[in-house]
Order: structure tokens, then sequence, then C-alpha cells
């Protein structure tokens, strides 16, 4: 699992439009922030959660499992493989475009 990142994730579940994007320094350390449209019933807000960071860092969902916190808002995935392009989605996403220089 050398070729593996961990994503630490909050999620906003119910939310009235999805989005992938914004900081929440969580217990896992800073999080990217999911909003997605289902209850937190099931499991369909993690798997909502799971398809939309996939989607948004443009891999296949099979890459994104979910590490840990199945019941709660703070959630670890781990994205396998990973690349540089991926990292730098993920800080943009999370942290904003970085400035021009």
């Amino acid at each position: 699992m050398d070729d593996a990142l961990t994503i630490a994730v909050r999620v906003k579940p119910g939310a009235s439009r999805a989005r992938v994007g914004g900081r929440f320094d969580g217990p896992h350390g800073p999080a990217l922030v999911i909003a997605v449209l289902p209850p937190a019933a099931d499991g369909r807000a993690t798997e909502a959660a799971r398809r939309a960071l996939a989607a948004a860092l443009g891999i296949r969902p099979a890459a994104v499992s979910l590490r840990t916190g199945a019941a709660s808002r703070d959630k670890l995935f781990l994205v396998t493989p990973t690349g540089p392009d991926l990292v730098d989605r993920l800080s943009r996403l999370r942290d904003g475009p970085e400035p021009a220089g």
C-alpha cells in the first residue's frame, strides 16, 4: 500500500446541493468538505461522499474506499493508486487555488 493516500473528509449530509470543496479542521487534521444530498441513514451519505470524492479527483469510484468513520461525519478515505496530479487536485479542492506568483 505504498501507493495509497489517506484523505480526511468532513461530510455534510442532507445538503440542498452537492458540493466538494473547502476545509474543515477536524479530528483527523485538515479535512476536505463534501456536502451530499442523501441523509445520514443506511450509509447513503457515506456512499455519496465516496463517489463525489472520486468524481472531484477524476478517478474511478472503485479506487476510493472507506477506511474509518462509517457512522461519523468525519471520515478517512483511502485512495489507490495516487500520483502528483491527485495530490495537487486534493490541495486545490481543500485549500483553494495557489496564489499566482
